[in-house]
C-alpha cells in the first residue's frame, strides 16, 4: 500500500465550510477521509455522497451501538452512501459485530471495523465501566472476537498496533487514530504514535486530524507525513532485498 493510500485524514469540524474548504485545498494529496459524527450531525450526509463523487474513499466512524437490528440497517445506509469503512462497537458483542458483517454484504465496497477501546481511554476509565483489565489485554480481546465474526478490521491506538498485527495477521485492517506528530502534544489521546512509528508496527491506515487540518500550510503537512512513510517503505524494501540476497547467496 503507498503511503497516500494509507493517510485517513480526520474532517473533524462542525460545519460544511470548513470541511469543504479543507478538501478543496488538499486536492489530490489526500484520497481518503474520515467523517464522525460532529460532522455527521451536523451537516447530513450530502458531504459524504459529496466525496464519493469526487472519487475519494470516505471513513464514515458512526461507532455504532445498538441492537443488533439497527446496526445492520446503519450498515446498509453507510454503504448506500458510498462509504469505504464503517465503525461499530465491538464492546457490544458478535451478534452486533455479526450483524454489521452480515448487512456490509450488500455493498462489496464497504469494510466492517470494530472499535476496540477509544484512545483516550486508561485503566482508570475502563475500571468505572467494570473492566478490570489494562487497556492492551482489553483491546487484544475485543479484536480476536471481531475477528472470529469476520469484521474486516479493527480500530486501535499506535500502542496497540504492533501487537494485534502479530495476533491477527497480515491481511487484517489495522485502523489506527491517535496520530502526533513528534513533538506535538498528543491532546486528548491517552495512548498516541507517530505516523513512521504505527505503520513500521504494522498499521494499514492512519487516521490524522489537528497535524494536517489545524496546519498553516495542510498541503505541505500532509506531504511531511507522506514522506516519511514513504521513506520507511523504501528503507523496509531495501532491509528486504537484503535479506533475500543473503539466503541465496
Amino acid at each position: 500500500m503507498d503511503a497516500t493510500s494509507r493517510i485517513i485524514v480526520a474532517l473533524d469540524f462542525d460545519n460544511r465550510r470548513d470541511a469543504d474548504e479543507l478538501v478543496d485545498r488538499l486536492g489530490e494529496e489526500c484520497r481518503f477521509y474520515k467523517v464522525g459524527l460532529e460532522l455527521l450531525t451536523s451537516v447530513g450526509p450530502e458531504l459524504v455522497q459529496r466525496l464519493v463523487a469526487m472519487g475519494k474513499d470516505v471513513f464514515l466512524d458512526l461507532k455504532l451501538f445498538e441492537i443488533p437490528t439497527s446496526v445492520a440497517a446503519a450498515v446498509r445506509a453507510a454503504g448506500a452512501l458510498g462509504a469505504s469503512l464503517v465503525t461499530v462497537h465491538s464492546t457490544g458483542g458478535s451478534a452486533i459485530m455479526a450483524a454489521a458483517v452480515t448487512a456490509a454484504r450488500d455493498h462489496p465496497r464497504l469494510r466492517v471495523l470494530a472499535l476496540t477501546v477509544v484512545t483516550s481511554m486508561t485503566s482508570t476509565d475502563l475500571s468505572e465501566v467494570g473492566v478490570n483489565a489494562p487497556p492492551r489485554e482489553q483491546v487484544l480481546r475485543l479484536a480476536r472476537l471481531a475477528h472470529r465474526v469476520g469484521c474486516h478490521g479493527v480500530v486501535a491506538s499506535p500502542q496497540e498496533t504492533g501487537m494485534l498485527r502479530g495476533a491477527l495477521g497480515p491481511d487484517v485492517l489495522i485502523v489506527t487514530p491517535g496520530i502526533t506528530l513528534p513533538g506535538e502534544s498528543p491532546n486528548d489521546h491517552a495512548r498516541p504514535g507517530t505516523p513512521r512509528a504505527a505503520v513500521e508496527a504494522g498499521a494499514s491506515h492512519l487516521v490524522v486530524g489537528r497535524a494536517i487540518t489545524q496546519a498553516a500550510d495542510p498541503v505541505a503537512a500532509i506531504r511531511l507525513i507522506r514522506a516519511d512513510l514513504a521513506s520507511e517503505s523504501a528503507a523496509r524494501s531495501r532491509c528486504s532485498y537484503r535479506s533475500s540476497a543473503g539466503s541465496t547467496a
